[in-house]
């Protein structure tokens, strides 16, 4: 077989027999980006001298906070041991560790026909290796249990080989043991990959169904999209058809990653690769669509995805009201590069038009507002995070709650919360602490496992939006960092939940509008006009600032006028006169408080709506 200028075999018509599509799961941190490092070193695909960490790591943000954020393929030759006569293609993917890009790994699993759970032997079995592991079970996957970090002094390979065993039902001894940062072992690890992950199942001479896992806006070509080939082939120059929009394109470019782009003649079964069709518009190429060929093409389109559910929402605006039409093609084109961002517009009589935007949690929230100011230049508030809750009236209708504005007048029936099925993992000194903080938070107690003599698996039922905010913060300083947190949606539940709104001057102000437990309620109206009384500047009136629960004012304080000292032109004279002055300033601030309004200043919005707190606990999940 002819090889390219890369050391990568000529990717076009690869024998499905050879092909191994696999990906990399674990926690953060437990060391996925390193071990492909080390497997794009060992394969050649990457010369040394263009090597550099975390190298599938392409955006700055990942590369600042050492998390991967989005998946990467990447196609690398190896010829096994046991095989040296063929080199084996092996597509592998690099997926996300943290569990608010759970939908991210979700995708790259149903391009998959095995994975590699990795588990750092330092700190063995973590929430997310549990959730990522079951996902992996789910779709069938062959699981092939990795220790890595064995060449750290605090490893224990044994124990957790025992414990990864248990897990996934093998013998301790078929766990593998690497060092992803010296290589050791990751040549067995590669051998075991094509000796036990089954070649991709397809028909060679069926019409093409390619499924579509990924997409990227790229401002010169166009939309590039990223597909898995099941059945047929793709070839260049032919027309294409998406079965979900019907929409058809000319195939200009198509080819593999490895890591960069390399153009083929086309892609046959089991192969993952790319498409260009210099399409400019981002609603063409959808995540979970099927591509197939326009004459002769396939009737029956692939299962495609689930479509992930938002569990927190904030409003994005613009600082400055004229970049709106700017943030709204920023987010179709990140959209296009993350499914699971759902957003729709929405206006604020405080901020103006913006938009509401739909998040996986509290780090998917960080990244996508940093990543809008960095990659398209915008200056941007977001509001304080909340869950969506469904609203009950006493005559049946109900109310589907996304925005503290929009929950209804009137009376209320019953309140619905979302919630989530929490899974914690610790050393069994912390099990106190954590009970009382699940307590706190309105938790409720599912059950408890000890996974080994010193490490307790707690499960608890937990209202999501006491998770949303300092919830992982408060759980890592109460275990000194060694918890570990996953939850997943399991539906609602009804709650004594009220809505606290802020008046100004008797004006309600909707983009300071919560809806908290009604427990909770007094203390965060307290807390907000204490902070709101600091924020806004004095009027030449007195302005009083409340927190009401419907007409029932719960907390008050009150802005100072400024005053003019109107006695200052008298000096001596008849007492008589000074009161008429003070009568009359007296009217004009009577007069001046009826036709007056407040103005908050925007650096009162910021300061008040901005999700900074929230934010430094998403970025405390690292």
């Amino acid at each position: 077989m002819p090889a390219t200028p890369n050391n990568v075999p000529e990717p076009s018509r690869t024998d499905p027999a050879l092909i191994r599509n696999f990906c990399i799961i674990a926690h953060i941190d437990h060391g996925k980006s390193t071990l492909a490092d080390r497997m794009l070193q060992l394969t050649g695909v990457v010369e040394q001298r263009q090597m550099r960490a975390q190298y599938l790591d392409r955006m700055d943000i990942e590369r600042e906070r050492g998390i991967t954020i989005k998946s990467q393929a990447v196609r690398l030759p190896w010829a096994p041991t046991h095989d040296k006569g063929n080199t084996h293609i092996l597509n592998m993917i690099d997926t996300p560790g943290h569990v608010d890009f759970t939908y991210e790994v979700s995708r790259s699993l149903a391009a998959c026909e095995g994975t590699i759970l990795l588990v750092d032997a330092a700190q063995g079995i973590e929430a997310q290796t549990l959730a990522n592991l079951y996902l992996a079970m789910e779709n069938d996957l062959t699981i092939i249990p990795v220790l890595n970090k064995i060449d750290l002094p605090a490893a224990q390979p044994e124990k957790f080989a025992e414990e990864l065993a248990n897990l996934v039902g093998c013998e301790p001894d078929d766990v593998l043991k690497v060092s992803a940062k010296t290589g050791l072992g990751v040549e067995a690890l590669l051998d075991k990959v094509v000796a036990e992950i089954p070649a991709p199942v397809g028909v060679k001479d069926a019409p093409a169904r390619a499924m579509i896992f990924d997409s990227v806006y790229d401002s010169y070509r166009g939309v590039v999209t990223y597909v898995r080939v099941i059945d047929g082939q793709l070839n260049k120059r032919e027309r294409i058809r998406m079965m979900s929009t019907g929409a058809t394109h000319e195939l200009l470019e198509i080819g593999t990653n490895s890591p960069e782009m390399l153009a083929a003649d086309g892609l046959g079964v089991g192969e993952v690769g790319y498409l260009i069709t210099g399409v400019k518009d981002v609603r063409q190429s959808k995540v979970g669509d099927t591509v197939t060929s326009q004459a002769k093409g396939a009737t029956e389109a692939l299962g495609g995805y689930k479509d992930p559910k938002p569990m927190v929402f904030s409003g994005l605006y613009p600082l400055d009201g004229s970049d709106y039409p700017e943030l709204r093609e920023a987010l179709d084109k990140l959209q296009l590069n993350d499914a699971a961002l759902v957003y729709e517009p929405e206006t604020s009589a405080a901020l103006g038009f913006g938009f509401r935007v739909g998040f996986l949690g509290l780090l998917h929230l960080d990244v996508i507002r940093e990543r809008l100011e960095r990659e398209f230049g915008l200056d941007l508030i977001a509001t304080a995070p909340n869950v969506v809750y469904r609203v009950v009236m006493e005559d049946g209708s109900e109310h589907v709650v996304t925005n503290p504005s929009e929950f209804p007048e009137g009376k209320i029936n019953e309140v619905y919360e979302p919630v989530v099925r929490a899974t914690i993992l610790a050393p069994t000194e912390f099990i106190g602490s954590i009970m009382e903080l699940c307590q706190t938070r309105r938790g409720t107690l599912l059950g408890m496992d000890y996974l080994s003599e010193d490490r307790v698996e707690i499960r608890y039922t937990l209202p999501l939006a006491e998770i949303v905010f300092d919830f992982f913060d408060q759980l890592k300083s109460k275990t000194r960092g060694y918890a570990s947190l996953d939850y997943e949606p399991t539906g609602e539940q009804t709650s004594s939940l009220v809505k606290v709104d802020i008046l100004l001057h008797g004006d309600k102000v909707d983009a300071f509008s919560a809806i908290t437990h009604k427990d909770a309620a007094y203390a965060y109206g307290v807390r907000l006009v204490a902070k709101l009384r600091e924020l806004i500047p004095r009027q030449a009136f007195e302005v009083p600032i409340q927190a009401a629960i419907g007409s029932r004012v719960i907390a008050r304080e009150t802005i100072r006028a400024i005053r003019k000292d109107v006695l200052a032109k008298c000096y001596g004279g008849d007492i008589s006169r000074k009161r008429k002055l003070l009568e009359k300033q007296k009217e004009g601030k009577k007069r001046m408080k009826m036709v007056g309004s407040v103005e908050v200043p925007q650096e009162a919005f910021i300061a008040v709506l901005s999700s900074d707190d929230s934010a430094g606990s998403a970025k405390g999940k690292k």
